[in-house]
């Protein structure tokens, strides 16, 4: 196993190559079979990318900025199972969204703390005090990022948090508790905090970026193909397939953080504070809605499926929108997703084309309910109180819908689009659907005397 020392400090057991695979067909039989196990469990510093292992120079902040599937969860378990096994008076903050998360990611997840410290050298896991202690006497603590009241008093040497980007900046709570968390840091020769996050434009991480930039933060950076070698090969095509054109892949694959359009009617992370993942509520109403093209080679044919439930809320609920269709391909595709999503309605806007519009959408499926809608406003005007909707938290998104989504941010306020491709056709589509469900009144059941 020569030239080991001219690698890098992580991967050397992990390098692709002829000569890597000998080496490790060498290791793995001279290994006893526990022995290679234990290799896998202990030896992290060997399996590990740069990028997952702490900076070579001095720091007081480390942040790994880097998409979904990376390693970000794993590298901080780490960090903080050699930590605690070093030193045994340390005092180490766990600090994530909520405490759910902690616990179940952070803590007792897949890659968590627990599961980054087998056999002798788990530490006991007490849930109701919050608390992880070593046998050494390293003790950390579980701190929700939406209570950051609970950072004052504590006092800490290290500190793990967790996709950053994912806390509470609704009322300024994230920023609240990174600035309390810092105020604990006071123990020992020179505490440190590791922030592991996915990025997303929030004013907390613009402002590590910001340190980082002024060099009082390291800065690791990585994309999810980064872990292909770990990653399930159909899971990755999947992803690259889906969001690899988009700025979401940008963002939640390749760790890139996007910046946000200057007065834009959408954020990200207005859009990600509101995502839902759980099952949905009984249907009340079910719309699609079409934004048609006005050739087949040019703009894409919007199509949404929006959702009211019984609680009120409005479910986007799927992007069917297809490109460089003719009028039989995109109408459709609008009565297989008003048959799969078993709407009530079809809405589409009837500027471009009129009757025309209805004409093709009842050859496509005969019993389509079909009702044309005329815009006498710019589409940035019509999906302004949309907007609003989602500000008064009254929308979810039920999946991940990126090119719907990088439209809707790059729609902006008082007029223009600053997004994908020519026209928010996607974008119009969403905005037609919730203006059917939730803005237009309709009108209440007459009762006639006889």
């Amino acid at each position: 196993m020569a030239n080991r020392r001219n690698l890098s400090r992580g991967g050397w057991l992990r390098r692709p190559g002829d000569e890597a695979d000998g080496e490790r067909e060498e290791l793995a039989r001279r290994l006893k079979p526990h022995e290679l196990a234990a290799l896998g469990s202990y030896y992290w510093e060997g399996w590990a990318r740069d990028a997952q292992l702490p900076p070579s120079e001095a720091w007081r902040t480390w942040l790994i900025c880097a998409g979904r599937g990376f390693g970000k969860t794993r590298a901080g378990a780490e960090w903080v199972r050699d930590v605690a096994r070093h030193d045994g008076s340390a005092r180490i903050a766990l600090v994530g969204a909520n405490l759910a998360e902690i616990r179940n990611v952070m803590v007792e997840g897949d890659s968590g703390v627990l599961a980054a410290s087998p056999g002798a050298l788990a530490p006991e896991f007490e849930p109701s005090l919050r608390r992880l202690t070593w046998e050494n006497g390293a003790i950390a603590w579980l701190y929700s990022a939406g209570e950051p009241e609970t950072l004052r008093g504590p006092q800490h040497s290290h500190a793990w948090c967790d996709e950053i980007a994912k806390w509470d900046n609704s009322s300024e709570r994230a920023m609240s508790a990174w600035n309390n968390l810092q105020l604990t840091m006071r123990l020992g020769d020179g505490p440190r905090v590791v922030a592991t996050t996915t990025p997303r434009q929030t004013a907390l991480m613009r402002r590590i970026m910001a340190d980082a930039k002024a060099g009082r933060v390291a800065v690791a950076r990585g994309g999810t193909l980064d872990n292909r070698e770990v990653l399930p090969a159909d899971y990755l095509a999947a992803m690259v397939e889906q969001f690899e054109q988009s700025n979401f892949g940008r963002q939640e694959l390749d760790g890139e953080m996007i910046a946000a359009v200057e007065g834009a009617l959408w954020s990200r992370a207005l859009i990600e504070g509101y995502r839902h993942m759980d099952a949905v509520p009984q249907a009340r109403r079910v719309i699609v809605a079409v934004d048609p093209p006005a050739s087949s080679s040019g703009d894409a044919c919007g199509i949404v499926v929006a959702m009211l439930g019984v609680d009120g809320i409005a479910y986007i609920r799927a992007d069917c929108s297809v490109t460089n269709a003719t009028p039989e391909r995109w109408a459709r595709a609008v009565a297989d997703a008003a048959h799969a999503w078993q709407a009530d309605r079809v809405v589409a806007e009837a500027n471009q084309g009129g009757q025309m519009v209805a004409s093709v959408l009842r050859a496509a499926d005969i019993a389509l309910p079909v009702k044309l809608v005329h815009a006498s406003r710019g589409k940035t005007a019509r999906a302004e109180p949309i907007a609003a909707l989602y500000e008064a938290g009254r929308v979810r998104h039920t999946g991940l819908f990126a090119a719907l989504e990088d439209e809707m941010c790059g729609l902006v306020a008082g007029g223009g689009y600053e997004g994908p491709g020519r026209s928010p056709d996607r974008a119009d589509a969403l905005v037609w659907a919730l203006t059917e469900l939730m803005l237009v009144k309709r009108a209440a059941p007459r009762v006639r005397w006889i």
